[in-house]
């Protein structure tokens, strides 16, 4: 079963092949995803990486969580659901 990380305060620049390598070290990687602002397309500052494992996961979140990457500090847990989006708009 695989598990999914949070990976929050990246810095601007960082594109999914960096994080890609950077959490390939410990284990295999299935997905990668930097959100975007969809006006700009530029980065939020944060994204998800999926691994094939929870194990791999647990022991990518306890490396990296607080280690610096890219000239910021990364904040590395594990991802929530995401919660049921309501149609404010109108």
């Amino acid at each position: 079963m695989s598990s999914k990380i949070y990976v929050g305060n990246l810095g601007y620049s960082v594109e999914q092949n960096d994080l890609e390598e950077k959490f390939a070290q410990f284990g295999s990687v299935v997905s990668v995803k930097i959100i975007t602002d969809r006006d700009t397309n530029r980065s939020k500052g944060f994204g998800f990486v999926e691994m094939s494992s929870s194990s791999e996961a647990q022991d990518a979140i306890a490396q990296l969580n607080g280690t610096e990457f890219s000239g910021r500090q990364m904040n590395v847990t594990e991802a929530k659901p995401m919660a049921p989006r309501t149609n404010s708009r109108y």
